[in-house]
This record gives structure tokens, sequence and C-alpha cells, in this order.
């Protein structure tokens, strides 16, 4: 059974950074396509980020410029550099495997997540 565990939130300032961590175990990581997504309190999950096994990386508008996913295939780890953070980005941050472009709830459902937020 995959289980994944998520590090690197906290609390910041507006226009602070924060970089997330998600190790991973039990399925074969770099035949993964991984994903960060997020849960902003009150709103239903949606898709941050992804990179594909191959190293193909796609961002959601709303983060475009701020934020980089990147992998580590050695380590078994997806990362997410978050930069320039806005009070709108509060959120539990959760990573994902493997899920559908149309299952995004799935997203945040994997796991435990990291709370990350972000005052004014």
């Amino acid at each position: 059974e995959a289980q994944l565990v998520e590090s690197g939130g906290g609390s910041v300032q507006a226009g602070g950074s924060l970089r997330l961590s998600c190790t991973v175990s039990g399925l074969i990581f770099d035949e993964a396509d991984m994903g960060w997504y997020r849960q902003p309190p009150g709103h239903e999950c949606e898709l941050v980020s992804t990179i594909a096994d191959d190293g193909t990386i796609a961002y959601e508008h709303f983060v475009k410029g701020r934020f980089t996913i990147s992998r580590d295939n050695a380590k078994n780890t997806v990362y997410l550099q978050m930069n320039e953070l806005k009070p709108e980005d509060t959120a539990v941050y959760y990573c994902a495997a493997d899920i559908p472009w149309d299952a995004v709830a799935a997203g945040c459902a994997w796991s435990r997540g990291t709370q990350v937020t972000v005052s004014s």
C-alpha cells in the first residue's frame, strides 16, 4: 500500500517562502506521475502542480511563476517550492500519485497533508 508523507508546511507572512516535501513508499516512484493538491478552508480540493514520470511539468494558473515542482527519484521525494506566497495560498497541501485529470478530489484523499498559512 502506498504511503505519502508531507512536510514543510507552516505559517508565513505574505511574500514569504516555504518548501514542501513529500516522501513516498509502497509504489514504484520513478514510474509515478506526482501531483501537489490543496484544499483551502471552506473550498474543494484543487490541483496545484504536476510532474510526470518523464519530468513533464504543469502548473495551475494561480501559482505559475511563483511555485516550482521538482522530484528526486533517488529519494522517492517530490518537492514544491513556494515563493511570493499570498493569503489565498492558505490551505492544507497534499501530494498524490497517478491521479486522473478528472478526479481532482482524490488528490486530497491520499494522505494527511501539511498546513500552509499565509498572513497579510
